[in-house]
């Protein structure tokens, strides 16, 4: 039997487990006790999905079997939470200077931080639902909003900034980037400052 953690080939002993569930059980618990999560499994080529887990557990085992892993760790999401934190901060600050740039012919500059903007914003909402695995993590507040409501809230805002772009619109674009983006970055950067 092979077994892969991340596309690395790990060794690992069975005990008594005779069906594919068994060794999903039996794996899950380790993560568990190493503060990690399973994020995908593959076995013997065919990825398991919620509605083929239950058929594909009562499988037995083969000599033969291989399983490969996708995990992430809870270091791995705080790491990531602390990069992101330092990300927002620093894109907060370039938001402010969009409106200047996109009036003195520096669209490409503008054009760098708002792809950054969305990239980070992206990062940062799979990084979320990733921390949602770990308990620690499940109950994330942005300004005392939970993570959906925040985004809620967020996302029209966005969507007035993209309408003021495509419009070339430098007032509307200053407004929101100073008065609605720059704070909802740093409250972002903030709640991810303060995660343990």
């Amino acid at each position: 039997m092979e077994f892969y953690v991340n596309d690395e080939k790990i060794d690992a002993t069975l005990e008594d487990e005779k069906t594919v569930g068994d060794v999903l059980k039996s794996f899950e618990m380790t993560c568990e006790e190493n503060n990690a999560a399973v994020i995908g499994i593959t076995v013997n080529g065919e990825k398991i999905t919620a509605d083929s887990f239950d058929a594909a557990s009562l499988k037995p085992l083969t000599s033969d079997a291989k399983f490969e892993f996708s995990i992430i760790t809870k270091q791995a999401v705080f790491d990531s939470f602390k990069k992101l934190s330092s990300l927002f901060t620093e894109l907060a600050q370039r938001m402010q200077d969009i409106p200047v740039a996109l009036q003195t012919g520096r669209d490409k500059q503008a054009n760098t931080v708002i792809k950054n903007l969305a990239d980070s914003i992206e990062d940062f909402c799979r990084i979320a639902a990733l921390a949602s695995l770990f308990e620690a993590y499940s109950n994330i507040t942005i300004d005392g909003k939970p993570f959906k409501e925040f985004f809620a809230d967020f996302s029209p805002v966005l969507n007035d900034f993209e309408q003021a772009l495509k419009a070339n619109d430098t007032v509307s674009v200053g407004d929101l980037a100073e008065y609605e983006i720059c704070p909802r970055l740093l409250a972002i950067a903030k709640t991810l400052e303060n995660i343990v």
